[in-house]
Order: structure tokens, then C-alpha cells, then sequence
């Protein structure tokens, strides 16, 4: 007899996955799939979208950034400066996604990322006191840490070469470098959890002067990619520029599942972190990435998904914004505070701008494409200043809390 789920099953158990190893999962599905991919493409199956490639990339070294205060060159105090050149890479690496002229910056940026980068962090790791030979004495899965940052490091500085030299390997065979890299980041990913889980304090990101949380921080990317998206649209639908639909769908689904697997943030709704929405989350990242990849193989399949996300994302979060403000208490003299005022409006502007285009995406033609870039640049700025608002909140809250 087949046995049923139950409610205790272990997809729907909380989910112990960090933010980094949770990133570093999606970067190594990345190098995966591409190194997968690059054997058909090699014999003409299918085309491939370089640009997709590289930005998806650089928008994963920047989320590590902003999110983190990790950088390819090793941990940084997570300072207002850090994570205004995470923001700065991450639209570099969005730009890239869409524009496919756009092609020296990013694969500079790239060259730098992974050559330079993997070599000081591989120097890093061998000279540092509490790395290699701490590791070393430590032993157990700390073995494993050792042979999974070195393959990494080694694999990054390789990368570096065969962007440098593009003829040096054969499809193929830069192919087989890529997935085995995929592979090396992979295993880091799933031995940097066992060590989060065994010593909790060590998963801890960098401190700095940036007080945005880790779903804060993903508002922010995701309204940055709103703004420039909306902004280039207008060009695009002028003629004035060529523009990947494909990677833009990808990218987007990319960003759904770095909120899934970070916070359980879908874009219907916040959901217990549970095995299965990270299995969701995981499923929505390689999608997305074959999009980002593969031009035009999965455009209708992700229009129709994006479009009905966002009408039943729209349609829940305006139903809960007027539940909510409905039994929202009142300040002193029966008045509301104006912070909370602006909240439940910019909640209400985002959830009606979500259905509107998401009925954009499922009716052709419903609206002009001006007007689409003119809708989802307003989207992003309106994200903007409900991560203004929420930031505004939480400093309101931590005084209340000092003075008690």
C-alpha cells in the first residue's frame, strides 16, 4: 500500500537552510545546468545566451554582498559603501541579462570575480589562523570544508582563464570544466550546512553600519530590477534597443526563489520555510536559469506562470492589506500614525500594480508596451519606498525598545 503524506513528513519540516548556503546552491544549480547545457548547444540543439549567463551571475555575487558582506575577495564590514557597490553590480548584472549589446563591463567584472577573487580567497584560506590549519586540526566535516573551498577556489581561477581565452578549450570541454565547477560549489553549499547546523553561531554575517534584513535586502535588489526594467522597456518597445524577454523571465524567476529559499517569501504569500517550498524554490531557480541560458525555450510556460503569480499574489496581498487595516489599532486620540498610513498605501499601490501586470502578461495587447515599463518602473519605486517605510519602522521600533 502507498502511504499517505502526513502533516509530520518531512517536506513539511522546517527548512534549516542558511542565506549563503542557500545562494550558494542556486549559484552551483547555475554552473550545473550551463555545464549541462553546453553539450547540446556545442552540436546546434540549442542557442545560447551568453549575456543571460553573466548577469545571472554577477546579480548572485551581488546578493552574497548585500545580503552578507561576502565578496569574491573575501568578507567585508557590511558598510553603507558595500552594499551601495552590491546594488551597482547587481544592475550591471540585470542590464546584462537584458541588453544583449551589453557585453565588455560584465565580462570584465566576471574576469575580475573569478580570476583575482579565487585566488585571494584560496591565499586567504591557506595564511589565515582560524581557516586552513585551524580546519585542519579540527578534522571531520572540517576535511570536507578544506577540499570543497579549494576545489572552488581552483575551479573560480579556471573560469577566470577560459573567459580570458575563449578558444582555449572546445565547447565540449569548457562544458565539463563548468559542471564539474558546478559540482565543487554544490559541495560546499551542502557542507557549509552541516557545519551551520553543528556550530549555529558560525553562519553569523558580517556586521556593519546596514541594519536591512535579509528579506529587506531582497525588496531592494527586486525593486532595483523593477526600476531598470520598467526604464528600458521604454527604448525596447521605441526600437531603440534589443531586449532578452527570455533572460528577463528567468532573472525574475531567480529572484522568487532566492525569497523562497531565504525566507519562504513566495510571491503569493509568506509560507513556513518548509522543505517543500524550498523544493518549490529550487524548481523555480532552474527554470529560470535554462531561461536566462536558452533563449525563448521557456517564454510561454513562464509568461502564463509570472502572470498568474502575480494576479493571485496581487489579489491575496490586497486582501490581506485591507484586512489588516481594518483591525489596525489606533494611536492616541483615536488617530493612526502617518508611517502606518503610508505603509497600507504603498502595500495597496504594489498589490494593484502586481494584478494589473500580471493581466498584462496574460492578455496580449491589453496595454501598450510604454505603458508596461511606465507600470513596472512605478512598481519598483513604489517597492523602493515600502523598504524605505519598513527601515523607518524598525528604527521606531529599536528606540521603544531602548527606553523600556
Amino acid at each position: 500500500m502507498r502511504k499517505s503524506i502526513r502533516p509530520d513528513s518531512v517536506v513539511f519540516q522546517e527548512a534549516d537552510l542558511p542565506l549563503e548556503v542557500a545562494i550558494l546552491l542556486i549559484a552551483g544549480m547555475s554552473l550545473l545546468i550551463t555545464g549541462v547545457l553546453l553539450f547540446p548547444i556545442s552540436v546546434g540543439t540549442f542557442p545560447y545566451y551568453e549575456n543571460g549567463l553573466f548577469g545571472l551571475l554577477l546579480v548572485m555575487f551581488a546578493l552574497q554582498m548585500v545580503t552578507l558582506g561576502k565578496t569574491p575577495f573575501g568578507d567585508m564590514r557590511r558598510s553603507t559603501l558595500l552594499v551601495a557597490v552590491g546594488v551597482l553590480i547587481a544592475a550591471i548584472g540585470i542590464v546584462t541579462c537584458f541588453i544583449p549589446t551589453f557585453t565588455q563591463i560584465p565580462r570584465v567584472l566576471l574576469l575580475l570575480c573569478f580570476g583575482p577573487g579565487g585566488f585571494l580567497l584560496l591565499l586567504q584560506m591557506c595564511i589565515a589562523p582560524d581557516k586552513l590549519r585551524t580546519w585542519a586540526r579540527y578534522g571531520g566535516v572540517f576535511h570536507h570544508l578544506i577540499v570543497g573551498c579549494s576545489l572552488a577556489y581552483l575551479f573560480s581561477m579556471l573560469a577566470a582563464a577560459l573567459l580570458w581565452g575563449r578558444g582555449l578549450l572546445s565547447t565540449p570541454m569548457t562544458g565539463a570544466v563548468v559542471l564539474i565547477y558546478g559540482l565543487a560549489v554544490v559541495y560546499l553549499a551542502v557542507v557549509l550546512r552541516k557545519i551551520y547546523a553543528m556550530y549555529p553561531a558560525a553562519q553569523k554575517g558580517s556586521e556593519g553600519d546596514v541594519g536591512l534584513s535579509i528579506n529587506q535586502s531582497i525588496i531592494l535588489l527586486t525593486g532595483v530590477f523593477m526600476v531598470l526594467l520598467g526604464a528600458l522597456l521604454i527604448p525596447v518597445g521605441l526600437g531603440l534597443l534589443p531586449f532578452s524577454g527570455s533572460a528577463q523571465l528567468g532573472l525574475l524567476m531567480v529572484l522568487f526563489a532566492v525569497q523562497m529559499l531565504a525566507t519562504g517569501n513566495t510571491p503569493i504569500g509568506p509560507f513556513p520555510r518548509t522543505w517543500l517550498v524550498v523544493g518549490f524554490g529550487l524548481l523555480f531557480a532552474a527554470l529560470g536559469i535554462v531561461s536566462c541560458i536558452i533563449p525563448a525555450i521557456l517564454v510561454s510556460l513562464l509568461t502564463i506562470l509570472v502572470g498568474v503569480l502575480n494576479i493571485l499574489g496581487g489579489a491575496i496581498g490586497l486582501a490581506k492589506v485591507v484586512q489588516a487595516r481594518l483591525q489596525q489599532p489606533e494611536g492616541p486620540h483615536g488617530s493612526v500614525p502617518p508611517e502606518l498610513i503610508r505603509l497600507f498605501v504603498a502595500q495597496l499601490i504594489l498589490n494593484l500594480l502586481a494584478i494589473l501586470f500580471g493581466s498584462a502578461m496574460l492578455i496580449p495587447h491589453l496595454i501598450p508596451g510604454l505603458v508596461i515599463g511606465v507600470i513596472l518602473a512605478a512598481n519598483g519605486c513604489v517597492l523602493l519606498y515600502l523598504l524605505y517605510i519598513l527601515t523607518v519602522l524598525d528604527a521606531m521600533q529599536r528606540r521603544m525598545e531602548g527606553a523600556v
